[in-house]
């Protein structure tokens, strides 16, 4: 278990944007993001998918029908919202907007075409708007795509069609790394943790 850190000296919130290849670790540092701070929240995305497994209303995604969201869309509610494999997702406006005026770093952990709307959305807002004052986006690398599908193959969740088909979404993603910011190669967990958690020390402190 991590000691927590409480970065409220900080001159500002950040929207943190981590993207990533399946399997690359991007999960797992982010847990580790959430246990390391205790001013930092988790953007639960909506969603029109089905739960799986133990999933949570609310907790894991805010589950909605085909109808509510588009009500939302209509009313302008998402920051952003794209369709993924026949399944609409989305970030309310407000969760992120209501996290960063108490002071909250708000972590989304998004794929890369949801990380390029984000993008997009936020070069357009005032200058002044926190969102786009704390905007950092981080790309998750594998050490190499060997790796990667060792890692997926080590799980043992997907079938062989399954893994093929992780492996070329994996090599179009990391053809957009360059879209990002910062680029973090998760060779070692803890090194790419120290990495990780550096630039968001560094960009909080930047008015």
């Amino acid at each position: 278990m991590l000691n927590k850190n409480k970065l409220s000296a900080y001159q500002k919130p950040l929207l943190i944007v981590i993207s990533a290849p399946s399997g690359a670790g991007k999960s797992t540092l982010c847990d580790m993001l959430l246990q390391k701070l205790d001013n930092i929240v988790y953007s639960v995305s909506c969603t029109t998918r089905p739960p799986r497994g133990a999933e949570v209303d609310g907790e894991d995604y805010i589950f909605m029908t085909d109808e509510g969201f588009q009500q939302r869309i209509d009313n302008k509610e998402f920051l952003e919202y794209a369709e993924v494999h026949g399944h609409r997702y989305g970030t309310l406006k407000s969760v992120v907007d209501s996290a960063m005026a108490e002071g909250q770093h708000v972590l989304m952990d998004i794929d890369v075409q949801g990380a390029r709307n984000i993008r997009k959305i936020i070069s357009e807002l005032p200058e002044d708007d926190p969102k786009r004052r704390g905007f950092v986006d981080i790309f998750i690398m594998p050490p190499s795509l060997e790796t990667l599908k060792e890692r997926i193959e080590k799980r043992g969740e997907d079938d062989r069609e399954s893994i093929n088909m992780r492996m070329k979404n994996a090599e179009k993603e990391i053809l957009c790394k360059n879209e990002f910011r910062y680029v973090v190669v998760n060779d070692d967990l803890e090194k790419a943790f120290k990495e990780l958690y550096g630039i968001i020390e560094s960009e909080a402190q930047h008015a």
